[in-house]
């Protein structure tokens, strides 16, 4: 493989091998038809000026795979014409083999090649000026320029933009990148935000239509199954209203539809309510210790999250909890808001609704994006679930 890549990159390219060929029959054309670039040096025979034009037309064959070594080439081929009748068709080749290196060399090539040429041209200006002492010796100078100086400031010109092209490139792909990666996570976070919500808006609805339509199939009684379809009943329609309003929520904001109340913590009496009218058939009572000192409201995110984990834990209760009275105690001290669930521990007799372990998940995640700390767990005889919470928004990189 390595052999395959190495002969591809010495292969010239086609465009050079037009230009080497045009290059040197232009140069024949020349020569043969007597136009000489200095046809007053007759040391040397005529034909000699063709061996500095082949050489730096077969030189035009490696100006992208090899350019360092065709500069040189170059360099020494257009000295060596300088000795013969001399071809303007060497001179041409030689500036395209400068404006090569710049374009297809090393970087510190590019940037050396500016430099060297510039002062080279200089120094040929002044030696001429010194050695002639005539005005026409500028004319010197400045063939030296526009043969070397000339393409390599255009060649490292060219290479600049390029690079800097390129570079732009690399970065609007980098940006486009990044943006769909936040584009991903943020939808990824929006649908566990919308699992989170209708997990936690449904599942205490449905929990209290599953256990209480098991007890109406296992206890055979008129007044047994109309107390269960009863509680069936009211729960289906909120559950109804809950799905509603989520539906809401998912809604363009901007096409027209009414706001939405946001669950709060001033809704737990009917919340806990709730929870004793579903739980009754189970032997559990709630009760609710609000501690919150009145008229000091935590932030919107934070009071939704807290209702949503006492929703969810007095859920939890309503599936596993054995009889006994669920304790719901809320607190509002230091600039933090804490939420604390008591169960009863241990069997329970009587229908039981299914779990998946996702609730738990869920109250995590909504503390934890919050910046509170979350814990659940027995303790003796008690299933507790405690969330902390700052009482201010204070959302955090997951």
């Amino acid at each position: 493989m390595d052999g395959t890549v190495t002969e591809k990159s010495l292969r010239p390219h086609r465009d050079d091998v037009l230009l080497a060929v045009v290059s040197v029959a232009a140069g024949l054309v020349f020569w043969s038809l007597g136009v000489y670039s200095n046809p007053a040096r007759g040391s040397l025979p005529a034909w000699a000026a063709l061996v500095p034009l082949v050489v730096l037309g077969a030189m035009e064959l490696l100006r992208r795979t090899a350019p360092q070594v065709t500069l040189i080439v170059g360099t020494a081929g257009v000295i060596a014409d300088q000795f013969t009748v001399g071809s303007l068709a060497t001179v041409v080749i030689f500036t395209d083999l400068m404006y090569a290196a710049a374009v297809y060399g090393k970087p510190a090539m590019a940037r050396r090649l500016p430099v060297t040429t510039g002062l080279i041209t200089v120094v040929i200006t002044i030696a001429s000026l010194a050695w002639l002492r005539t005005p026409q010796a500028l004319l010197i100078g400045a063939v030296t320029g526009i043969v070397s100086f000339a393409p390599a400031l255009t060649g490292a010109t060219l290479r600049n933009h390029r690079e800097a092209a390129e570079a732009a490139r690399l970065r609007a792909e980098q940006t486009a990148l990044l943006a769909e990666m936040d584009r991903s996570q943020a939808v990824a976070a929006e649908r566990a935000r919308m699992a989170r919500e209708l997990h936690d808006m449904v599942a205490n609805h449905l929990s209290a239509i599953a256990i209480h339509s098991t007890a109406a199939l296992s206890i055979d009684t008129a007044g047994t199954s109309r107390d269960a379809l009863g509680v069936i009943r009211e729960n289906s329609v909120q559950g109804l209203a809950e799905m509603r309003r989520l539906i809401g929520l998912l809604r363009d904001a901007g096409g027209g539809q009414e706001a939405v109340a946001v669950p709060s913590l001033d809704g737990l009496d009917a919340l806990v309510g709730q929870a004793g009218t579903n739980g009754s058939a189970s032997g559990l009572t709630f009760v609710l210790h609000d501690d919150r000192p009145p008229g000091e409201p935590a932030a919107a995110p934070v009071e939704l999250a807290a209702y949503r984990i006492v929703q969810e834990s007095l859920t939890n209760a309503l599936k596993h909890a054995a009889p006994g009275t669920v304790t719901v105690r809320v607190a509002h001290e230091d600039g933090l808001l804490s939420v604390v669930v008591d169960s009863p521990y241990g069997e329970r007799p009587g229908p039981r609704a299914p779990g998946s372990g996702a609730g738990l998940i869920g109250m995590r995640e909504r503390t934890e994006l919050l910046g509170g700390t979350f814990t659940a767990g027995r303790t003796g005889s008690v299933w507790r679930v405690r969330a902390t919470l700052p009482a201010e928004e204070k959302a955090v990189e997951m």
